[in-house]
């Protein structure tokens, strides 16, 4: 999708090669965008080396998001390189390789099991929304895209109460956010991806991705282009929406037959 002017995505949670995040930024440079990248370990470059190599624009950032710090670290690479950001994607969540996520039901969650995916999860794209808001304003235009769950917003499954929780959070967080800087033209929106074939996913959870109504788990790239569409100049009257994608899963009413 062509854009007016050449403008500058952020991406989190890019790290893995095969994950929702890095397919969002080889489609949002595919789409002639400078795109800015990060991964809690130092694999985010190879990404860029993967991006730049294919000409694209890009830089990468190691960052802890769950920290000011870490956000303010991402913005001044963003600013350094490009200038302020047009579109902001928070992809990171669910897990991470220095520090993954140890679900748990509501009768053996701890608190602090809760608090980190809660922070992991929720508190990272509100920190890098704060951060990117402000430049926004100015410009008098944004496009921020979150990456959500069908888990939490739509449906449920058991033993992983607090990743439920943060998704559905961030759904609200969204709607809320939209209303909030609806005026200043900035669109905020969300995808709830369902079963995706990403490098973490489990035996299980490409079986259930077998049974949805399309057949298959989906793909990282399926996602991505969601997220490209929502992030471009002609998705101005979309804001505080919920894409679902994940092949008719989440409306399929005879299961099991």
């Amino acid at each position: 999708m062509a854009q007016t002017r050449q403008r500058t995505a952020i991406i989190t949670g890019a790290g893995s090669e095969h994950g929702i995040g890095f397919a969002a930024a080889r489609a949002l440079a595919g789409a002639g965008m400078r795109v800015v990248v990060t991964s809690t370990t130092e694999r985010i470059f190879e990404r860029v080396s993967a991006l730049t190599d294919a000409g694209f624009e890009a830089v990468g950032v190691v960052a802890d998001l769950t920290r000011q710090s870490g956000v303010d670290d991402v913005m001044a690479a963003a600013h350094g390189a490009f200038g302020p950001a047009d579109v902001l994607v928070n992809n990171a969540g669910m897990t991470s390789m220095s520090d993954p996520d140890d679900p748990g039901s509501i009768d053996d969650l701890s608190l602090e099991r809760w608090q980190a995916s809660i922070e992991r999860n929720l508190t990272t794209s509100f920190l890098m929304i704060r951060a990117v808001i402000p430049a926004m304003r100015e410009a008098q235009y944004g496009r921020i895209v979150n990456v959500a769950s069908v888990s939490g917003p739509v449906q449920a499954y058991a033993g992983d109460v607090a990743y439920h929780a943060a998704k559905a959070g961030v759904v609200g967080m969204t709607r809320a956010t939209a209303i909030d800087t609806a005026a200043a033209g900035i669109t905020v929106n969300a995808v709830a991806p369902g079963w995706i074939d990403t490098a973490s996913a489990s035996a299980h959870e490409r079986a259930m991705g077998q049974a949805t109504p399309v057949g298959r788990s989906g793909r990282a790239d399926e996602v991505a282009h969601a997220i490209v569409f929502l992030a471009s100049e002609g998705a101005s009257y979309i804001t505080g929406q919920l894409v679902t994608v994940d092949g008719a899963n989440s409306i399929n009413e005879e299961r099991g037959a």
